[in-house]
């Protein structure tokens, strides 16, 4: 049988079927999801427009687990009962809040023991609250915000980073390791959001500093193409130089991680950096220069977009 169109191959590891929801099919949980169910788990989806869910479950109905098809469910509450894992992806902190609490929402549904892993990049605030609400009602909660972008969901590889108790997360990694290259506890609940946060401090950095060297070199009537192959194989190498350097060469933006998701991710840094004392200079400035594209109508263009400013 075919591979899905939204997923490209990967060999699994072995491990037992389980039961397992998935909450939010946006552009990571959809293949994300998807990796689960080639994996061999059975797997229950929720999506806010129902209309998605019923095409994951279409396009994953020829791939059913041991323990049975795949489905899709009306509310968090009925994809959640049953599993033995619910995993999350979805926008912000209120987003998460509403799939997570109330009588529609994930916990409600899950049995005793179960555990929720929250992919989505959220505030290590609600993180926290979210993991003592699950303790109080006996389940297990694990903040896991992902690196990777749309093509590493698609690949299976992302980068996990989690925060929450080590018998959640070992409960979980097994099956994350489905649509990850790295499946990491880093700390307490909260840790692997702020963790997220370094992340994006990092890259915010990195793409101000590639687009400056880019935007310099074409006013000085190099060849970008090729400077770029040659810095590349030495110090000023990087993820960034090496996925987006030719690109912002050619002034193509219509991909990748959106201006406002990276504007709502460097308002958490922001957020947090005010109650831990940080002091960002360099990441604060650049947040105001992917404003800068937003009002320029780069909201949904890639994060390398920056260098339009300079040129």
């Amino acid at each position: 049988m075919s591979q899905p169109a939204s997923l490209n191959p990967k060999t699994y590891p072995p491990a037992p079927a389980q039961r397992v929801a998935f909450i939010g099919l946006g552009v990571m949980g959809y293949p994300m999801a998807g990796h689960l169910a080639l994996a061999g788990h059975q797997v229950t989806v929720y999506n806010r427009t129902p209309a998605k869910a019923h095409s994951w479950t279409q396009e994953f109905a020829g791939r059913a687990s041991q323990l049975g098809a795949h489905a899709s469910a009306p509310t968090p509450q009925q994809a959640a009962q049953g599993a033995d894992i619910v995993f999350c992806c979805v926008g912000n902190d209120d987003d998460l809040r509403s799939v997570v609490l109330g009588d529609d929402g994930a916990f409600a549904g899950m049995r005793a023991g179960a555990v929720l892993v929250d992919h989505t990049t959220a505030s290590a605030t609600v993180a926290r609250e979210l993991h003592a609400q699950a303790q109080a009602l006996g389940l297990h909660f694990v903040d896991a915000p992902v690196s990777g972008g749309q093509a590493g969901a698609q690949n299976g590889m992302l980068t996990v980073m989690c925060g929450g108790q080590a018998v959640a997360f070992d409960a979980a990694k097994t099956a994350a390791m489905a649509f990850s290259r790295a499946f990491t506890l880093l700390g307490d609940s909260g840790a692997g959001q702020l963790a997220k946060m370094v992340n994006q401090i990092a890259i915010a950095g990195l793409v101000q500093g590639l687009s400056e060297a880019v935007a310099f070199g074409q006013k000085a009537g190099l060849d970008m193409e090729q400077v770029l192959d040659v810095i590349g194989k030495g110090a000023a190498q990087s993820w960034q130089m090496d996925n987006r350097g030719k690109t912002m060469v050619a002034n193509k933006f219509d991909f990748g991680f959106a201006v406002d998701w990276m504007r709502k991710d460097l308002g958490l840094v922001l957020d947090e950096a005010k109650h831990n004392g940080a002091r960002l200079p360099v990441t604060a400035l650049v947040d105001q220069f992917y404003a800068d594209v937003q009002q320029m109508g780069g909201r949904r263009w890639d994060t390398s977009s920056l260098i339009k400013r300079l040129l």
